[in-house]
């Protein structure tokens, strides 16, 4: 017996769980950084276990092509695949015509820089920690500003919100600062920009709980990197403890739990989900909580379909603040 119940009967809570859930956040290859799973593995392995959709993410390039050549060739794949762009230096940083690009491509979230913020420029050097991707095998990342000399949001990134807001979709905050986050938060909101993610809290962008509450007060919502609560993981910095902190900041309501994997030196994207299913439950929260972190709260910020089951969830269109 466990604290949840035998193991078998986890198991099949946990398999339940999976049935229709979403991993927003995949770190799938290629890649210049090494990667143990590609594109075309990673929905194949999520859609046995039922997911309804997985999204691509890479710091150096969008997916959407190979989203799109995995969607024509391999239509018995349960899972549909979408991929996103990062704002750094490969793609020329707050570049309109690559996001312009991506969109029409039917890609789904745009990150603010990660590895060229300057707030992750800043964290390397006091974290002790060079990225592979971008800062070992070709030229040093550039720090790409977000904010002018006079503190407010540069013209650049306000050019990229309005095709953000024009083609609605996500604005993901990336490895910005919390205070950066908040004001390009604020301007995104004044140009219309519906969809709002905070990226992982907990880690590199120095965000309280105060900070939580009130990017979820915006309406925006919080995005954690299941990676870095799970025992096992090399990306592991935060407790179990912390998992329960940060939620019950945001609210069930307003949380997505993504797996942030698909590094080489770490169990796969699926395991990542399953394990944090796992802490859910330990952490004693319900299985529809549950199924609303790891399935149709990104479903709503996003505007996808969360059910397979019955091809129809109701979370999956509209507003995502409904």
């Amino acid at each position: 017996m466990t604290g949840t119940g035998t193991i078998d009967s986890v198991e099949q809570r946990i398999d339940a769980l999976l049935q229709g859930a979403i991993d927003p956040h995949v770190h799938s290859g290629p890649s210049i950084a090494e990667r143990g799973i590609d594109h075309l593995d990673l929905v194949v392995e999520a859609s046995k276990a039922g997911f309804a959709a997985v999204v691509t993410k890479d710091h150096d390039y969008s997916g959407v092509m190979t989203a799109a050549l995995i969607a024509r060739h391999h239509p018995e794949l349960r899972t549909k695949i979408y991929s996103s762009i990062v704002l750094n230096n490969v793609v020329g940083g707050f570049n309109p015509y690559a996001v312009e690009h991506m969109a029409a491509m039917g890609g789904k979230i745009v990150w603010m820089p990660t590895l060229a913020a300057e707030n992750h420029l800043r964290w390397e050097k006091t974290a002790g920690w060079v990225h592979p991707a971008s800062t070992q095998k070709i030229r040093p990342a550039a720090g790409i500003p977000v904010l002018d000399g006079g503190k407010s949001v540069r013209d650049d990134v306000k050019e990229v919100l309005d095709i953000i807001a024009k083609n609605d979709i996500v604005l993901a905050s990336g490895h910005l600062h919390i205070s950066e986050t908040w004001l390009v938060f604020e301007e995104a909101r004044r140009r219309g920009v519906n969809r709002l993610v905070l990226t992982h809290p907990e880690d590199i962008v120095d965000a309280s709980m105060n900070d939580v509450r009130g990017i979820v007060a915006m309406g925006a919502f919080v995005e954690h990197s299941l990676c870095m609560f799970l025992e096992g993981s090399k990306f592991k910095t935060r407790t179990e403890e912390d998992l329960r902190k940060q939620i019950d900041a945001a609210g069930v309501d307003r949380t997505i739990l993504c797996s942030d994997l698909g590094q080489t030196g770490v169990f796969s994207p699926l395991e990542g989900f399953r394990r944090g299913i796992r802490l859910c439950m330990d952490l004693g929260y319900s299985d529809p909580d549950i199924r609303k972190m790891v399935s149709t709260n990104a479903a709503r910020a996003i505007g996808i379909e969360a059910d397979l089951r019955d091809g129809r969830d109701g979370a999956g269109h509209g507003s995502p603040s409904a």
